[in-house]
């Protein structure tokens, strides 16, 4: 693993440089305790206006799962780009998600806090473990594997 420097946090203009995620799907608000592309803690603020909550689930507003492990996947690929080549043209694609679960629904109101720490990387390949907490208790957690590619050899 690199030895990563620790960056006090990363916010939301930063996000908007190393990612190409934009809203709606933009799913993380700022990343805190950054050590290098080694972890981190990525914040989103979970709120009731968001598009996915007007049918998921009427009268019963719960985050998709699959946005909680999408959210996971941004903070782990801003870090990376951060990381390396300070995210100057780098893209960072989600490849594999493994050994998921949900223990917990999260709801309006919540403020969900991304645990993502690098397990292994060979090149351009990055294997994170991950989990989501709500006021320290675990909601959600994955294993992700990402690659990071020029955008000029990225798949067309």
């Amino acid at each position: 693993m690199n030895e990563g420097k620790t960056i006090g946090r990363l916010e939301v203009t930063e996000l908007f440089r190393l990612l190409p995620h934009r809203y709606p799907f933009l799913l993380i608000d700022r990343i805190e305790k950054i050590d290098g592309d080694n972890s981190a803690v990525g914040i989103k603020n979970v709120t009731v206006n968001e598009p996915h909550f007007t049918g998921h689930f009427p009268g019963e507003p719960i985050m998709p799962g699959v946005l909680i492990v999408e959210a996971m996947a941004q903070t782990a690929g801003a870090i990376s780009a951060k990381a390396h080549s300070e995210g100057e043209g780098k893209l960072v694609y989600f490849m594999t998600i493994d050994e998921c679960r949900f223990r917990k629904p999260v709801v309006p109101g919540d403020r969900l806090e991304l645990h993502v720490r690098k397990t292994k990387q060979r090149g351009s390949i990055f294997k994170f473990d991950c989990h989501a907490e709500v006021d320290g208790q675990k909601v959600a957690e994955a294993k992700i594997g990402a690659m990071m590619v020029d955008p000029e050899e990225a798949p067309k």
